[in-house]
Formats: structure tokens, C-alpha cells, sequence
């Protein structure tokens, strides 16, 4: 285990995204408290990593939005495509259990911007994790530590993809396995060891992730944090991303009846709280429009450039990388581009068609 060092920068105020405060009809406030607005003394600097999310569950609802343990079988269905979600006696991972998912993955890519080579294999320690994501760290927070793991471990996904009149399915965990290897005087574990599934594991190597904006662990409602995700990797920084509402609740996963899916993004729209983008809602579509907050964040990361590639060029991507999402690949490429220092490029074209042709050189789909 690392040893503890001493901070040696403080939170800068000027990064926080101001956004509304005022109390729901419960008379809370809309977001949770920030429970830990100054660092500890002594922190691990595993703090400091930026959080970082797997665009493919970005993308589809992988997570269950349901607060009490739920133990139906999921499927999903988008273009073709189709996503099964089996839950363990245990019930679904939740969106609150992928805190543990995007901690951990917000760590090893901060270890690979640092050069370092990546482990599927992580070594935590769980006040870390709890101070991280903005959780209690009293005994129920250990408790709900412990209770997530065993969903994460449980919940198991088949997808199918078709790819030239083939069809491929594949089984895979979210983790393959998890164990506490210390425990406090109290009972309480204290390090825990947690081995990553191969498929997230290959998506951070081919740093195919997003940001995201810290307050996301204050969103209390695992509603509001789908829609921050979808809002994230569809709008990003864009002006606006318009979607009908009954696309938004199939994206969402959300089992609730069309009219109160209504209700609460009015709500969402109301309270207007939603991290970087405010959220407008029309008779039969939402819009998402960029708060123009990310540039926050500059100071500790670059600001994402995207190189322009022409239409022939995702054509070809096409025909190099069968089977595969270009678009995806695209976001995939523009990330690992950026996180490279942005080397000039004197064809973006001629290299994007190239990354994608190893890609699939590397991970053919059949």
C-alpha cells in the first residue's frame, strides 16, 4: 500500500461549477452535501485523479436505477444490437455501485498519463474510495461499500453483435473478483483488491472514457445521473443535444410510465442542477444545452481538441474496421490524441483510418 504523503496544492474555488442550491419540495437541498471541501492533511494523491467514465455503459443502461435491490433480467435493444443484464441473488449493479468502477478507472488512467502500465488487478484503499466519491465513511458506509461489490461481482452481461450476417455473443462480469485483504481494529475493511473484467479493462487501454464533472457524486436521484452520462457523451461540449423523451427514457433504461419519466425531467428542468448542462424540456423533446463549464477545469486538464476528419475519411474507417462503430472509435482516437501532447497531424484523415485499422488488426470483429 502506498504511503500516505502530504497535499501539496489546495482545491482551487474557481474550478467549482456554481448551480442551483435551492431546496427541493422535501426541503432538501437538490444536491447532496460536498461532504470533504478541503483535502485532508495527509491524503493518498490518489485523490487528485480526474474522474473518468467507460463511454460504452455511458451509452447504454448497464446500471439499474432502482434504489431497492432488483432482480429482474434487463434487456436492451438499439439498433440491432441487443444488451442482457442477469443479476445475482444480490440483485443488479446499480448506478451507485459504478461510483466503485469509476474510481477505479480514473486511477489507472491518471497512472497512465503518468507513463505507467496498467493493472486489471487494483490495490484500494476504501476510505479512499469513500472520500472519492463523496460518501460517508461512518460504519454504513463500509456496509453499502461491501454490499456494491458483491452486486458488481454478481451482475452478468450478454451482448450480441452482428457483423457481416455473423453474429457473435459474449458473456462477461463488471468485475471478475473482489476481496478485502485488510481489515481496520473495528471490523472494517480498510484495502480491498479488485480484479477488473477483461472488457472494461480493454476500453481504459484504448482510453475509450470521458470526464466527468465531480458534482456528478453529489446528484442524489440515480435518474439524474443517467441523464448527466447520456448528456455527457452525446452533448459533450457541443452547444445543445436534442433527443425525443421517449428515446431519452429507452437510453435511460428508466421502467417508470411515460408521464412520470415526464415529471421528473421537469423537475430536472426546474431545480436546474444537472453539472455542466441545463437541461429545457419541449412538448415532445429535451434539450440539453452546454453550460460552457468544462473550460473550468483547464487548469488541470487541456482542453479536448478534435481533429477534422472528412466524411471519406469515417468511409474508409468503415471498410478497415468492420463491424465497429466509427464514431466511437473517432471519440476513442480524439481522447488518446490529446492525451499523446497532440503531435501535429499532417493527414487527421490518413491517421484516424489508420488507428482504426490496427484497432481491428488488434480485436477483429467477426
Amino acid at each position: 500500500m502506498k504511503p500516505r504523503i502530504k497535499a501539496t496544492r489546495q482545491r482551487n474555488p474557481e474550478l467549482a461549477i456554481t448551480v442551483s442550491e435551492t431546496p427541493n419540495v422535501d426541503g432538501r437541498s437538490v444536491l447532496l452535501p460536498e461532504r470533504y471541501p478541503t483535502p485532508d492533511l495527509f491524503i493518498c494523491d490518489v485523490l487528485d485523479a480526474i474522474p473518468k467514465d467507460d463511454m460504452a455503459s455511458m451509452e447504454h443502461p448497464i446500471f439499474s436505477l432502482a434504489t431497492k435491490p432488483d432482480r429482474r433480467i434487463f434487456r436492451y435493444e438499439h439498433n440491432g444490437n441487443t444488451v442482457e443484464i442477469v443479476p445475482s441473488v444480490k440483485g443488479l449493479a446499480t448506478i451507485h455501485d459504478k461510483d466503485i468502477l469509476i474510481y477505479c478507472i480514473s486511477q489507472l488512467i491518471a497512472k497512465m498519463n503518468q507513463g505507467e502500465q496498467p493493472n486489471r488487478t487494483l490495490h484500494l484503499t476504501a476510505r479512499d474510495l469513500l472520500v472519492w466519491t463523496n460518501r460517508q465513511t461512518d460504519g454504513d458506509g463500509y456496509k453499502r461499500l461491501r454490499s456494491a461489490f458483491e452486486r458488481l461481482a454478481g451482475t452478468r452481461i450478454t451482448t450480441n453483435i452482428k457483423a457481416d450476417g455473423e453474429e457473435i455473443t459474449e458473456g462477461f462480469g463488471l468485475i471478475n473478483e473482489w476481496r478485502i485483504i485488510r481489515k481496520t481494529n473495528s471490523g472494517q475493511m480498510s484495502e480491498i483488491k479488485v480484479t477488473l473484467s477483461e472488457w472494461l479493462f480493454r476500453m481504459i487501454e484504448g482510453r475509450s472514457v470521458l470526464t466527468l464533472h465531480r458534482d456528478y457524486f453529489r446528484l442524489r436521484k440515480p435518474l439524474e445521473r443517467r441523464i448527466y452520462e447520456l448528456a455527457r457523451k452525446h452533448c459533450g461540449a457541443q452547444e445543445k443535444w436534442v433527443v425525443s423523451i421517449e428515446i431519452l427514457q429507452k437510453k435511460t433504461g428508466a421502467s417508470s410510465h411515460i408521464r412520470v419519466f415526464r415529471s421528473m425531467l421537469r423537475d430536472l428542468a426546474i431545480n436546474n442542477h444537472l453539472p455542466d448542462y441545463a437541461v429545457e424540456i419541449n412538448s415532445n423533446t429535451v434539450t440539453f444545452r452546454n453550460r460552457e463549464t468544462m473550460d473550468t477545469v483547464k487548469v488541470i486538464e487541456p482542453k479536448l481538441q478534435k481533429p477534422f476528419v472528412d466524411p471519406e475519411g469515417f468511409h474508409d474507417a468503415r471498410g478497415v474496421a468492420p463491424g465497429y462503430d466509427v464514431y466511437a472509435l473517432y471519440d476513442e482516437w480524439v481522447s488518446w490524441w490529446n492525451d499523446s501532447g497532440q503531435p501535429e497531424l499532417q493527414n487527421p484523415s490518413a491517421a484516424f483510418v489508420g488507428f482504426c485499422r490496427n484497432r481491428h488488426k488488434r480485436n477483429p470483429i467477426r
